[in-house]
């Protein structure tokens, strides 16, 4: 489970900003947050958001906030993928550029700072990275267990300089690592099986996931992985969505992957390609084995522009696969930008879990959610506030619309 990600000086993000996934103390859809119980009380410790969504105009920023959680993910596995390549490495292993905010003399030389929590069965995790021109400058990595609440440091690195601590103390290291290579990913390299790599490299392995509907045959085959359970889910949501498909199969044929959609209209069976389907049915069959596979094993699902494409109704229905405990036993997330307002109302979202991304005066990217958004008198936006309609008028300071109008007479005449 993702708990919290900080990111500052990455492309349109000069100043720190704080993706927080733990629940607020509101009162609204207080069932449908994801609780931490006490083993013994069984009473709710902790809660974190199963939904995250972020809103603001085009060239806002909103991208940027996913990419930068993305590029942290891609520059601790891509070494490993260099030495152990899976089918996972060529998108998660990618290379992604670090850049730094470039509109201010100060930041375009400074390091690029990322710092995130993670949670998995055995700890809660902190690590920090700092990155300038692709050196490590800083790095640690803390954790609390979950079953006795214990913190530790693990280790502490400032550039040349690296204080191995607690559970890590014994681990040895190469005197010429790379400057290029983080702490962490030399520790995935080279202590595969120590218990606590392990766990946090399964985290990052297989615990999020990023879509960007780049090749939906071949994101839905492999998240597929003839796994039964996650085909089963998928058919089920396929039902409920009303659509006239009954059955689907992958194959591969060249080693490329092809899928086949079984339509039944009027009790007549017909197959066909997936690549001959419309665009939405091809974005959405690339999107469902990823859902399934968050909900079955409680993952956190990244995607940016989740709505394109998608019809309103069912965008409301894959964020209420989350927000219904239900369906979502596991506590997966689902972290995405948007644009669409069909579902930005209080039936569909608690306050914490809608953020908006909004330019500053000097081009920098600025992110808050509306439970701790403020109007000028000081006042926070209601529960049963209209809070598209709010939005539409600027309210929010994430204007969706034109700052500027072209007046097409001028240039036409």
């Amino acid at each position: 489970m993702l708990t919290q990600f900080t990111v500052k000086n990455y492309k349109s993000i000069r100043d720190e900003i704080t993706l927080d996934m733990q629940a607020a103390a509101i009162s609204e859809h207080e069932d449908a947050v994801i609780k931490i119980l006490d083993p013994e009380s069984h009473e709710a410790v902790e809660s974190f958001l199963p939904v995250s969504v972020l809103y603001g105009p085009n060239g806002s920023g909103k991208s940027n906030v996913l990419e930068a959680l993305h590029t942290l993910e891609s520059k601790v596995l891509r070494p490993i993928c260099a030495v152990c390549p899976n089918d996972d490495c060529s998108n998660k292993g990618k290379k992604m550029p670090i850049k730094p905010f470039l509109f201010s003399e100060t930041s375009k030389n400074e390091p690029t700072e990322f710092e995130i929590f993670f949670r998995t069965d055995e700890a809660e995790y902190r690590y920090i990275l700092h990155i300038k021109n692709d050196n490590v400058v800083y790095e640690s990595l803390d954790r609390v267990k979950i079953e006795t609440g214990r913190r530790s440091a693990l280790f502490v690195r400032e550039k040349d300089l690296i204080n191995l601590k607690g559970a890590f103390s014994r681990i040895r290291i190469s005197d010429e690592m790379s400057d290029t290579l983080p702490m962490l990913s030399y520790l995935g390299i080279t202590y595969q099986r120590n218990k606590i790599v392990k766990d946090i490299f399964r985290w990052f392995e297989q615990e999020i996931d990023f879509l960007n509907y780049g090749n939906p045959l071949q994101e839905m085959g492999m998240a597929i992985a003839e796994s039964d359970t996650l085909k089963k889910l998928i058919l089920k949501m396929i039902q409920e969505m009303n659509m006239d498909i009954e059955n689907f199969r992958v194959e591969e044929k060249e080693e490329e992957l092809q899928v086949y959609m079984q339509h039944n209209v009027d009790g007549y069976i017909q197959e066909i390609d997936l690549a001959d389907e419309s665009s939405g049915t091809q974005k959405l069959f690339g999107l469902l084995p990823f859902i399934a596979k968050s909900l079955v094993f409680g993952t956190t699902l990244v995607i940016d522009e989740l709505d394109a494409k998608i019809h309103p109704l069912l965008l409301r229905y894959v964020i209420e696969l989350y927000t219904d405990p239900v369906s979502n036993k596991k506590g997966g997330q689902l972290i995405f930008t948007s644009h669409d307002l069909s579902t930005m109302n209080s039936e569909v979202f608690r306050r914490d879990e809608i953020w908006f991304v909004a330019k500053g005066h000097q081009q920098n990217s600025k992110l808050y959610s509306l439970v701790e958004f403020k109007n000028k008198n000081g006042e926070s936006v209601r529960k049963d506030a209209k809070f598209d309609k709010q939005y539409l008028e600027g309210k929010y300071g994430a204007d969706p619309y034109l700052r500027k109008i072209i007046d097409w007479s001028e240039i036409n005449a």
